[in-house]
């Protein structure tokens, strides 16, 4: 039996080549699925060579094609191949990035990508950078440096007294906050009902001035929550008038920049987040915009010892070091694989001037399958596209008509198989949703897409009729 290694690379390599042409949602069923992959618990060993070559088969029509240009369901990234190839060598080695003594050069890598990262999204020098899973943990990672920092500054020590007892911290946020915001808030002991909701326009955009009045009421420890890029809008909130406030309160600002912290790399897109260095702590993911593999984010805080007394984990048997970067003391890990490495290669392989391309040839793809969907008879484009994200409805009127045509749309379009883009509700109606954010995508790749969903479009209209 050849190699384990061999193996996997042989498959790999034939599903990314493959993945252009292939249908972007699964064809196995979850009975297929199980019978390929579940059964009972093995008692007795295989060959690994035979268990990768099984794996790769059972699991092969069970896939999402999220790594093509036909998948435009999600915000996600394609999984650039350099970083692919920079994740398989991190797994080979094997490496705890948690401490410089587990790894130097891992910790050289992530030290250096962090770098990089700061440089290209023109964020203010002395940020402390943390790897993490996503922007998920990102937020958590950087609310949780406000968190402790307001106290602080109230003359309350988290670290040392916890919650109980302490000041009552005031969050401000949009309406339309990424879910993902909210439950960061829940793990860091803030309730449901604790963020004060300020009212938001069409797009999704916090209204500044309502923003302002609530700022100014009161003088708990407060910490605010910008947005930068709707998830299905892509609008940002008002930054720089967010950030002066805060400056002139004494508030905490965090962004959460899951996608749209990208728009930085951009001179022609900067304009969208026009402030946004002035904030304290922003969140962003890898596997998005940058194409790094699963799973992949950042969080930077401007205040480094603010970040380390909310996350730093030590103890003595554990070595610590005077090194640049030391991981553990920026996310709530210690035991971790070494997720920088691949992003040190992405930055590599594409540059500040190839980062810069992408995040601008996606944005004007994105305006391009607008024109083209918002051209046809009762197709309404309802976002401004300033980024990647488009949202869309179908057929007559503003009601629950419209909302069926929508829903049908989707179902056909995605029952097809030659695209793939999925459903939201939006202001209480559903509506389209297509992310136009995978690494690969060129006008032939949206073009088809714009194809796919009038022909789905006119389908369903003509059952109607």
């Amino acid at each position: 039996m050849p190699h384990p290694f061999d193996i996997a690379i042989k498959h790999a390599r034939a599903y990314r080549d493959a993945v252009k042409t292939r249908p972007p949602r699964p064809t196995a069923s979850a009975d297929a699925l199980e019978s390929a992959l579940g059964g009972p618990t093995p008692e007795h060993g295989q060959d690994a060579g035979a268990v990768i070559e099984a794996l790769a088969r059972g699991a092969d029509p069970g896939l999402m094609g999220i790594t093509g240009s036909r998948f435009f369901g999600w915000v996600i990234g394609g999984s650039h191949e350099a970083g692919v190839a920079a994740d398989w060598l991190t797994s080979a080695w094997g490496q705890n990035a948690g401490l410089y003594a587990g790894s130097p050069a891992a910790a050289v890598l992530e030290g250096t990508a962090a770098r990089w990262l700061v440089d290209i999204l023109r964020l203010p020098s002395e940020c402390s950078v943390g790897f993490v899973t996503g922007a998920t943990m990102a937020n958590f990672v950087g609310l949780a440096a406000a968190r402790n920092e307001v106290l602080r500054r109230a003359g309350w020590d988290v670290e040392a007294e916890g919650l109980q007892g302490a000041p009552r911290v005031r969050v401000i946020m949009g309406d339309d906050a990424h879910t993902t915001v909210f439950a960061s808030l829940r793990f860091l002991g803030f309730g449901q009902n604790t963020p004060i909701r300020i009212a938001t326009d069409s797009q999704g955009r916090m209204d500044a001035e309502a923003f302002e009045a609530a700022l100014a009421t009161g003088d708990a420890p407060t910490i605010v929550i910008a947005q930068a890029g709707q998830i299905n809008t892509g609008a940002f909130d008002p930054i720089g008038r967010i950030a002066k406030a805060c400056r002139a309160r004494g508030a905490w600002l965090h962004v959460d920049g899951a996608f749209g912290l990208w728009a930085r790399a951009v001179p022609e897109l900067a304009h969208l987040a026009d402030g946004i260095e002035d904030a304290d702590s922003w969140a962003t993911d890898g596997h998005k915009w940058l194409q790094a593999p699963y799973d992949s984010g950042f969080v930077f805080v401007r205040d480094p010892a603010a970040h380390q007394r909310a996350m730093t984990i030590a103890a003595s048997y554990l070595p610590q070091s005077s090194a640049e970067y030391e991981a553990s003391h920026y996310t709530p890990e210690l035991s971790r694989r070494a997720r920088g490495v691949a992003v040190w290669a992405l930055l590599r392989t594409m540059g500040r001037e190839g980062v810069t391309e992408m995040v601008r040839r996606h944005c004007g793809l994105a305006a391009r399958v607008a024109r083209q969907l918002a051209a046809e008879a009762s197709v309404r484009v309802h976002n401004e596209v300033c980024l990647n994200q488009i949202i869309v409805s179908f057929g007559e009127g503003d009601g629950e008509a419209r909302d069926a045509a929508t829903r049908a749309v989707i179902e056909r379009l995605q029952d097809d198989n030659v695209c793939f883009a999925g459903g939201a509700s939006w202001r209480g109606r559903w509506v389209m949703r297509i992310s136009v954010i995978s690494g690969p995508l060129q006008e032939v790749d949206v073009d088809r897409l714009g194809d796919a969903i009038l022909s789905a479009w006119r389908a369903v209209r003509a059952e109607d009729i």
